[in-house]
């Protein structure tokens, strides 16, 4: 008994260092969002045009480049996981998805609509199937990993052949891309079978209005979202003087268009891993898109983040090893 006290404090004890560090934690990044919130604020006001025209601009892409792809994808996804064709596809692709990433079926039907569309279908489609039941809390964190990725319209015209005007570049990072998502899937699969649910039902006849609905709202936040980290990245590059060379990088962290174009002036195996990196791990302003959707689901947003570092590090890594062969 005497040696069991001292084991019992000792617990104790952790707890609560444990307790009050986590929430040392959680006020240190109250403070931090708040004071970046206030600089944002300021800046703001202390230049209003300048940042305007940032606004502006990220409108323009959005308009010009994102929702002509974006909307119709987002509308035929939505109205395709509502129907019955939907679930018969998720039943012929739940064994192979179980034996590879644990997951069901309905996760596999998800990872394919994003793989064929990008970014954010994929997120968008899981938040929803998520308010349905059709995807399990045990499940939606190796879901929202597997069903976040670029599409090939970008990768492949956009980078590629825009960009580095070459296709089959846009290829290659099509290709380093889906291997860095799926290989880091693979390797965190973990054990285990998922959950087994019930069978799709038929969606009400407002299934047609919902979707248009929920595909414009969608649109529009993805809209808004480029539109503000466009000023957001401008106020970063005002009030951090940093050389020349680290431009790409920055930029590409904040937005990942911006930075592969500036990487493509430089056709190398370099410049192409760092292109893999961003359009995998996303930036900035494609994770908030993403996270606007997957937080309402109950993914957390740091192990999120930290499994998409991950895949930009294994994509840019196989880009590289191709990039060789290329340049």
């Amino acid at each position: 008994m005497g040696a069991v006290r001292p084991l019992r404090l000792h617990n104790r004890a952790m707890r609560f260092i444990r307790l009050n560090m986590s929430r040392a934690i959680s006020r240190l990044y109250a403070v931090c969002g708040t004071l970046v919130l206030l600089a944002a604020m300021l800046f703001f006001l202390v230049r209003p045009a300048r940042y305007m025209a940032c606004v502006l601009d990220g409108l323009g892409i959005w308009a010009t480049c994102v929702l002509p792809a974006a909307l119709p994808f987002l509308f035929l996804t939505s109205l395709f996981s509502n129907g019955r064709a939907f679930g018969k596809f998720s039943a012929r692709l739940s064994p192979v998805m179980g034996k590879l990433f644990r997951v069901s079926g309905e996760t596999g039907s998800v990872a394919v609509l994003s793989a064929l569309s990008g970014y954010p279908v994929g997120a968008r489609t899981l938040s929803e199937l998520f308010e349905r039941g059709r995807i399990s809390k045990e499940e939606i964190l190796r879901a929202a990993r597997l069903c976040t990725t670029c599409g090939p319209v970008f990768l492949i015209g956009t980078v590629g052949a825009g960009m580095f005007s070459s296709p089959l570049v846009g290829v290659v990072l099509l290709a380093a891309h889906l291997g860095g998502v799926w290989g880091v899937c693979l390797l965190l699969r973990g054990k285990g079978k998922p959950a087994t649910l019930p069978p799709l039902r038929r969606e009400t006849k407002s299934g047609l209005y919902e979707s248009i609905w929920s595909s414009v709202v969608s649109v529009l936040c993805v809209g808004a979202t480029i539109a503000l980290f466009s000023a957001f990245g401008q106020m970063l590059f005002d009030l951090l003087p940093l050389p020349n060379f680290t431009e790409p990088i920055v930029k590409g962290l904040v937005e990942m268009t911006g930075g592969c174009a500036l990487l493509a002036r430089s056709p190398s195996a370099l410049s192409l891993a760092g292109c893999a990196f961003f359009v995998t791990f996303g930036g900035a302003c494609v994770l908030a898109q993403q996270l606007a959707f997957l937080t309402k689901a109950g993914v957390k947003a740091l192990p999120f983040l930290a499994v998409k570092f991950l895949q930009g590090l294994l994509a840019a890594g196989i880009a590289y090893g191709l990039g060789l062969l290329l340049f």
